[in-house]
């Protein structure tokens, strides 16, 4: 037999273990997790090994190694995407018959991917919340010069962001990163995730997952537009007098309530002075995920961290606290509002939603039940009542355990 090969920032002697002999289509349920899988041209299975969750995906060694590398690399530029583990190659059966390499990942917890969404979610703006996030994904990816290939809801895991999703990159075999992507290959990108996503659509159809009303072809059409109003804001050039001035600051702020940072803009004036031309030449997002972690520690999704600091504000203004630091506030707010209402979540129930994706929800039952009965309901009382009436019919998505889609049950979000 072969020598076995195993690749992999930090080696865990119990892969060792695992029946690396058999292909992964053989492995005995006993050893897998089963989690909801999204459709994949290759094998796809997860185990528990050492308390952690990992995805394995049987693939050409070339490619295993390549797409580690990958995942490496987008990792360490910030791009939303799974964290690869290991990849094991050098494998053969005991009659000596060679093997595939396995590509080991980190399972994303608290993900789904999107038949899981539908079957779970219920409103009918669900495809158009899924392609918002993958419109944001994949303009992020573009204006790092990261050419997918490959675009499509399948090759995507989501993440509940606060009545939103979040996207996040899957399946980068068909990767490439380049100094700046042309625009014949952004266009090509965008064409294919169009095309791709149709056709995903159309076959949740199929199944009964979607409404038969509505139209495959029109949310297609729609990605399109949310990513060329989104790529346009980020970086499309701006000219006016030198009188308005003032346009530089109203171009920075606009982008960070899109969530991004600016960290370079290109000013330019033209042969007589008179008028200014910006560009934002580089652009980072999560502009309020990186502010509520330098004010309060807390690690959440952008859209999340939106919500976490309007709450905040809410806070400073209601304690007549606008004077005061705004550190010293985020530190009141976080002990006073914000880890009373997280602590409260019962253990067996804390897989069930990320703390501030449940706090989150804490504040919308709070507006909700406030509306119902007329008056102000308190956090406590909101807590109690959410925990009781709602959190308890939720599934754990910390690491979701079923084999069908089809059997998670429905959840209004």
């Amino acid at each position: 037999m072969a020598p076995l090969e195993i690749t992999a920032s930090r080696a865990d002697p119990a892969l060792l273990d695992l029946p690396w002999e058999q292909p992964l289509e053989d492995w005995p349920d006993e050893i897998l997790a089963a989690l909801p899988r999204g459709i994949s041209r290759h094998v796809v299975r997860f185990a528990r090994v050492s308390g952690r969750v990992l995805a394995l995906k049987e693939i050409d060694h070339a490619l295993a190694r390549r797409e580690y590398d990958m995942l490496k690399v987008l990792g360490r530029i910030g791009i939303p995407a799974v964290v690869p583990f290991a990849v094991i190659s050098g494998r053969t059966t005991p009659q000596g018959d060679p093997l595939d390499a396995v590509l080991i990942t980190r399972h994303l917890q608290f993900s789904l991917p999107y038949r899981a969404v539908f079957s779970q979610v219920s409103r009918q703006d669900t495809a158009h919340r899924l392609l918002d996030a993958l419109a944001v994904l994949l303009v992020r990816l573009h204006l790092e010069g990261f050419y997918w290939g490959d675009v499509s809801l399948s090759n995507t895991l989501f993440r509940r962001d606060a009545g939103a999703f979040a996207a996040y990159i899957v399946d980068v075999e068909t990767g490439s990163l380049h100094e700046q992507l042309s625009d014949g290959q952004r266009s090509y990108d965008l064409d294919l995730a169009r095309t791709n996503i149709i056709g995903e659509l159309m076959d949740l159809q199929a199944g009964d997952m979607i409404d038969p009303e509505s139209d495959p072809v029109e949310v297609g059409d729609d990605l399109v537009r949310r990513y060329n109003d989104l790529w346009d804001a980020l970086t499309a050039r701006e000219q006016f007098s030198t009188d308005d001035r003032w346009r530089v600051s109203a171009r920075i702020e606009k982008l960070n309530k899109l969530g991004f940072d600016v960290g370079e803009l290109e000013i330019t004036t033209d042969l007589d002075g008179t008028s200014l031309s910006i560009r934002p030449k580089v652009v980072d997002a999560g502009h309020h995920a990186r502010r509520l972690m330098r004010l309060t520690g807390i690690d959440a999704q952008e859209n999340q961290a939106r919500r976490l600091l309007n709450d905040l504000d809410h806070y400073r203004a209601a304690t007549e606290q606008q004077a005061e630091e705004e550190e010293f506030v985020a530190h009141e707010w976080l002990q006073r509002q914000y880890e009373p209402v997280v602590r409260a979540i019962p253990r067996g129930m804390r897989s069930k939603l990320e703390p501030p994706e449940f706090f989150h929800e804490v504040l919308e039952h709070k507006w909700f039940l406030s509306e119902e009965r007329g008056a102000d309901v308190s956090l406590d009382d909101t807590v109690r009542d959410y925990i009781l009436t709602v959190l308890v019919h939720r599934p754990d998505e910390k690491s979701l355990v079923t084999t069908e889609t089809s059997a998670l049950p429905i959840i209004e979000s």
